[in-house]
């Protein structure tokens, strides 16, 4: 074999009108998943449940296949398109009907945020940092967990967040990267402190040392009032 042989690297075995082949075969391919994607009604992967994102993906899979390789014949890819349609609907069916298939397709949503604190129990359940969800309240204009009456993870990733008025706003865990926010195992000043990995408040004096009565974390932040700004 020649290295960087351009001929090889280019079109390898395949003749310089095989392209026009590709280009039918793309176009053919588009034609389905968008059929498909019209027929399912959905508009975003973010509006995606796992089931349906499992269901793109082997679409993606038969279209990639398909609008390449000389040898996949185009019918057999459009009978794949049609029995993963028909299972989708099938599904959807099933799930109308029965609330514990629905569970294990779609997932349930989660409470992650409670009054003003992590719901640490339901975290920990999760394959996700307290970290990610911070990210994600932080996109939503929170600065600290104390102006979160409730934060729910829904079904397709997202996060739903419902909001104290500032009236009723708590002394929360501040949830900006930690450059700003120091943390302490000695408190240096008396007051709320909120832990740092389940963000369990406590009120401390002075010179405390404590381990977390929630998470037995030992690392604290002093607790901030901080109102929304909109």
């Amino acid at each position: 074999m020649k290295a960087f042989d351009l001929q090889r690297m280019a079109f390898d075995k395949v003749p310089v009108e095989f392209l026009g082949e590709v280009a039918l075969r793309s176009l053919y391919t588009f034609i389905l998943v968008f059929i498909f994607l019209k027929i399912t009604g959905r508009r975003g992967v973010r509006q995606m449940s796992l089931f349906e994102v499992l269901i793109i993906l082997t679409l993606g899979s038969a279209a990639g296949d398909v609008a390449f390789y000389d040898d996949v014949p185009m019918v057999p890819v459009l009978v794949v398109f049609i029995s993963l349609g028909a299972l989708y609907r099938l599904v959807m069916w099933l799930m109308a009907r029965s609330e514990k298939l629905e569970d294990l397709f779609e997932g349930k949503p989660l409470i992650v945020v409670e009054e003003g604190e992590l719901a640490w129990e339901n975290i920990r359940k999760e394959n996700m940092t307290e970290y990610e969800y911070f990210m994600e309240l932080r996109l939503s204009g929170v600065e600290q967990l104390g102006q979160v009456r409730l934060a729910i993870l829904e079904t397709n990733g997202q996060l739903s967040v419902y909001f104290y008025s500032d009236e009723h706003v708590r002394p929360g865990l501040p949830i900006l990267p930690n450059s700003h926010k120091p943390a302490f195992k000695i408190m240096p000043n008396a007051g709320d402190y909120a832990c740092t990995r389940c963000s369990e408040i406590v009120a401390m004096k002075a010179g405390d040392k404590l381990m977390c009565p929630r998470c037995s974390h030992n690392e604290w932040v002093k607790a901030s009032r901080a109102c929304r700004v909109v």
